[in-house]
């Protein structure tokens, strides 16, 4: 627990935690919940828990709009059910990373209701980016910006001036500029490295701080996020963004092992290292991986990309192809590809060929989904995942081989994306409906009584209480390939060896083990030795479409 590069090659697993455990039947995931979930957690074989947002909130934007960011949200528990959490999690050899949210407060929090009180030009408001507004009588917003989850990027309020919000109007952002944002968001890190947290992940750490200077510029000189590599896009990835991460970085050094951190960070990869530097955060999520499509040239040259972007920077990778803001791998992965003129959303992930977007608009039926082949899938490219230098991050019922929920009635759906973008955007609900834990009962096991988000009948037959006793099973297959990856962890390096088929990625790790991926449609030839592990049955000693394996 004291090793300060334990998060170099960690595997990592998200908690939801509305959506995870439900410890007192109101339908909503809790502290208590996950505390005891642990022997499971335990079982599975991670290394730390990333746990998504927990402080007070409206639930505007599923807790990403935060209230205090030095409490629990009441019905997610206590300030005591947190330290009893953490320790529990140590106790079983579990780290902790908490999701941290920056770039923005919730409308309830103090500073801003403060803020709406105090007149224009105040020290209060001044903690935010208010402006007034265009034409003869400021009705019109500062700039024409878009928010990232549709409509204006700009709110009004009673004595006529706007608040920039990039997210939802119940997230206005914070100015960064502001020396009383910088050092209370210090002492927030501090609030809960003193409880016990070995690390954070920074939500869109890309984002803090902005250039307001007038006139602003029209959205149509901007670009798309990520569009801009030179630091000077207004609000996107500013250069300036280090200097605050610099002073995070020293905080991180005060404890020992240094506290860690993960970005999530949107950018050009030209631009990612920066974030990623031993000097800033660390380490920054790559999503080259997630958006990439299935096929082993985009792969191959992903890998190659990231791995040599990781040297450069001084830190590992990451890997991940499910969270709580995307369609789940194992139904994007059962899908065909939705052609060339699809688009995905700036800072959604997926890709423009195969996010899932078009399926969740017609409710799962459009195109048809091969449940089989994503599962399949799914398991082959994790399994690879599993393999590579660096971390890798899971996402919560990944290990349960769980699909996308996308029948998801209106009036049950919460995101705001749904309700910013009607017949557009049907939201992020599908990924963040309650686990199953139990084949029957109300959730399924979540709790004793129902859930936030309609769970369909089907999850009965991905229970944890099903999969168990399967040796078969998504859950057996995971437990297991986490466990040899602990076991046959070495030095971050790795070597591609070249394949008669192009179908085929092949690789070794030190102590010379073999990772094995068939990309193609007839079964391959496996080097000689023992396989450790693969994601589907050998067929007469051959490597079968679609699977991967490891070889000693």
């Amino acid at each position: 627990m004291q090793d300060p590069d334990w998060w170099r090659q960690a595997a990592v697993y998200q908690v939801y935690p509305r959506s995870f455990a439900d410890s007192n039947g109101d339908g909503i995931g809790d502290l208590k919940g996950i505390t005891s979930r642990i022997p499971y957690l335990k079982s599975l074989g991670i290394d730390a828990v990333w746990l998504s947002p927990f402080y007070p909130s409206a639930l505007a934007d599923g807790g990403y709009d935060v209230d205090d960011y030095r409490d629990v949200d009441p019905k997610l528990g206590s300030l005591e059910d947190f330290d009893e959490m953490i320790a529990a999690l140590h106790q079983a050899g579990i780290k902790l990373i908490a999701d941290i949210v920056p770039n923005h407060t919730s409308n309830r929090h103090a500073w801003f209701q403060e803020a709406l009180a105090s007149p224009k030009g105040s020290a209060a408001r001044d903690r935010y980016i208010f402006r007034d507004g265009k034409g003869p009588n400021g009705d019109e917003p500062p700039s024409d910006w878009d928010s990232v989850f549709g409509g204006p990027a700009w709110e009004r309020v009673e004595d006529g001036q706007w608040y920039m919000h990039i997210f939802a109007r119940e997230q206005p952002d914070l100015n960064w500029d502001n020396r009383e944002v910088r050092d209370d968001f210090l002492a927030t890190l501090r609030f809960w490295s003193d409880r016990g947290v070995d690390g954070f992940r920074v939500d869109v750490a890309h984002a803090l701080t902005k250039d307001m200077s007038e006139p602003l510029p029209s959205k149509a000189e901007l670009g798309p996020e990520g569009g801009n590599h030179n630091g000077k896009h207004p609000f996107w990835d500013r250069d300036e963004v280090h200097e605050v991460f610099a002073e995070w970085r020293t905080v991180f050094n005060e404890y020992t092992p240094p506290r860690t951190a993960v970005a999530e960070a949107w950018v050009h990869a030209d631009r990612r290292a920066r974030y990623a530097s031993p000097e800033g955060l660390g380490q920054a999520f790559n999503f080259d991986l997630l958006k990439a499509d299935w096929g082993p040239r985009q792969f191959r040259d992903t890998i190659t990309k990231n791995l040599v972007e990781a040297k450069t920077s001084g830190a590992s990778s990451t890997w991940v192809f499910s969270n709580h803001d995307v369609v789940r791998h194992a139904t994007r992965y059962g899908l065909p590809p939705a052609g060339p003129d699809s688009v995905s959303k700036p800072g959604q992930g997926g890709t423009d060929s195969q996010d899932g977007s078009a399926w969740l608009l017609s409710g799962g039926t459009e195109p048809e989904l091969d449940r089989e082949l994503g599962e399949r899938r799914a398991r082959a490219v994790t399994q690879l995942m599993l393999a590579l230098p660096g971390s890798a991050y899971l996402y919560q019922g990944e290990e349960l081989g769980l699909h996308e929920v996308a029948d998801i009635a209106d009036e049950d759906r919460q995101d705001p994306t749904f309700f910013r973008n009607t017949g557009v955007d049907v939201g992020r609900d599908g990924c963040r409906v309650p686990l199953p834990w139990t084949r029957d009962g109300e959730s399924f096991g979540f709790g004793f009584a129902g859930a936030h988000l309609p769970q369909p009948e089907w999850f009965g037959e991905y229970a944890v209480e099903v999969q168990e006793g399967d040796p078969d099973s998504t859950l057996s297959f995971y437990r297991r390939a986490l466990q040899l990856r602990r076991e046959l962890q070495g030095e971050e390096d790795f070597e591609w060896i070249e394949e008669p088929s192009p179908e085929v990625l092949h690789f070794t790790r030190p102590s010379g083990w073999h990772c094995v991926t068939n990309f193609g449609s007839e079964p391959a030839d496996l080097p000689e030795g023992t396989v450790l592990l693969s994601s589907s049955p050998l067929v007469d000693g051959r490597l079968p479409a679609d699977t991967t394996a490891w070889i000693a």
